[in-house]
């Protein structure tokens, strides 16, 4: 009898599962979710036909997927498509209420979904990088032996969030944010039908448009709660709703920057791959990222040193002074009069002359080392000052290079023919390159690049 009354109660619940779309109290974006792949904005490089996604979806070829990608992107339409698709049961967890119990409810209820009605189960959890490793251990079993067809969305890379035992058995696709011109798109499809706004006319100005396209930065759930505040907030005109620029400002939120683990690694590299490249305006805007979102400032001056060393080495000898000395005072000044200071490092080293051999050589060095055979010290470099180390021959022969014409002595210091440190042909390195050349013939080197 319970059985039979849970049986039921879940067939209640899959029928407003069913007819989701048909309530009227939701908001507008979730009203407007599309109902297939050709109504979804964007994302044509995993939908459109033929590609890996809708091959899968169609010839429903899948058990695990994995969407993750910035917010308001379509994680979650994309999901609630695939179920109508395939015409599964779709049943939504949070990563962020839901417990194991919760998991094991719904996936018996799968089986004997599949059992009595010959339906399959899509379960859906959004924020599923916020199930921890005891959560997420607990679907395994189930998705390999096809009890439900999985579904995760996520904001974050799932490759530092998601167990390897469930990537490996996860389609993994990346959502990129919507284009402006999508964005733009979306809004003049949404206010050309009436019915979404109670019979309402809505009249955007351009600027509005250009406005919310560009604020809302790809995100389509942003810009419907923007239009729909705008609309039940403005006054109509004989059924007509004017929205201008004005309106369209006042109706969104500050926005808030997506700055997860991978926004960290990523906005770093790019602020690093930018300085590299001798582009201090990139360089500056993805500091300012960093600095909005609350980023160490500590850690932001010790990668500007880093960099410093790395990247500037001996081309710009002052780089490395300037890093180390803005790192020291970020750590005593402190927000926001660090920002000015990081500023400073920022775009003098991304202007600087660029050379990484010292880094290149201190790798090869090691690589020898880890890899090759470790050479002996030659016997006259070797330490003399202890008792019986001339017995031994230690320093015999050593010539002592301020005894010797412009210091610099004929002698080996390695005992093998090495040439791990090779100086760019430019800025101060260019000098330092000729010394190198000019040392290396005093001491009667050859095979030396000069």
């Amino acid at each position: 009898m319970e059985s039979f009354k849970l049986d039921e109660e879940r067939r209640d619940i899959d029928k407003k599962s069913d007819d989701f779309f048909s309530t009227e109290y939701l908001p507008l974006a979730a009203r407007l979710r599309p109902q297939c792949f050709d109504d979804l904005i964007g994302q044509s490089h995993i939908i459109a036909p033929g590609k890996l996604l809708r091959r899968a979806i169609e010839s429903e070829k899948f058990t695990s997927i994995i969407f993750h990608g910035p917010p308001g992107t379509g994680k979650t339409s994309l999901a609630e498509i695939i179920a109508k698709t395939t015409n599964s049961a779709f049943i939504r967890l949070s990563g962020v209420s839901s417990s194991v119990k919760d998991i094991r409810r719904e996936i018996d209820f799968a089986i004997k979904r599949r059992t009595i009605r010959n339906r399959e189960t899509i379960l859906f959890i959004d924020e599923i990088h916020r199930f921890n490793k005891a959560q997420q251990d607990a679907l395994l079993p189930d998705v390999e032996h096809g009890n439900v067809r999985l579904i995760g969305a996520t904001t974050h890379n799932p490759n530092f969030y998601i167990i390897p035992a469930l990537v490996s058995r996860s389609l993994l696709f990346q959502l990129e944010s919507l284009t402006e011109s999508e964005i733009k798109g979306l809004l003049l499809k949404v206010t050309k039908n009436r019915e979404n706004f109670s019979g309402l006319n809505i009249d955007i100005s351009e600027e509005a448009l250009v406005f919310w396209s560009h604020i809302c930065e790809g995100d389509a759930r942003r810009v419907l709660n923007a239009l729909e505040i705008a609309v039940l907030s403005t006054a109509n005109d004989k059924g007509t709703v004017q929205i201008t620029l004005e309106i369209a400002e006042e109706s969104i939120q500050k926005k808030s920057i997506l700055y997860g683990d991978d926004g960290h690694y990523d906005t770093i590299s790019a602020f690093i791959k930018s300085m590299r490249g001798s582009d201090a305006d990139a360089a500056i805007y993805w500091l300012a990222k960093m600095l909005s979102a609350g980023e160490d400032i500590r850690f932001i001056a010790r990668r500007i040193v880093i960099f410093a060393s790395e990247d500037i080495g001996n081309a710009d000898p002052d780089a490395i002074s300037l890093a180390t000395n803005v790192m020291n005072a970020v750590e005593k000044i402190g927000m926001p009069e660090a920002r000015i200071l990081l500023a400073q490092a920022v775009t003098y080293c991304a202007t600087s002359p660029k050379s990484n051999a010292s880094y290149i050589a201190i790798d090869a060095a090691l690589d020898d080392i880890k890899n090759g055979r470790i050479e002996p010290v030659p016997k006259h470099l070797r330490d003399a000052h202890y008792k019986g180390a001339k017995q031994m021959g230690h320093g015999e022969g050593y010539i002592y290079p301020h005894d010797c014409e412009n210091q610099v002595a004929k002698q080996e210091y390695l005992g093998v023919e090495k040439q791990y440190y090779q100086p760019v042909d430019i800025a101060f390195e260019s000098k330092i390159k000729q010394r190198i050349a000019y040392f290396a013939k005093l001491r009667g080197e050859r095979n030396v690049e000069k």
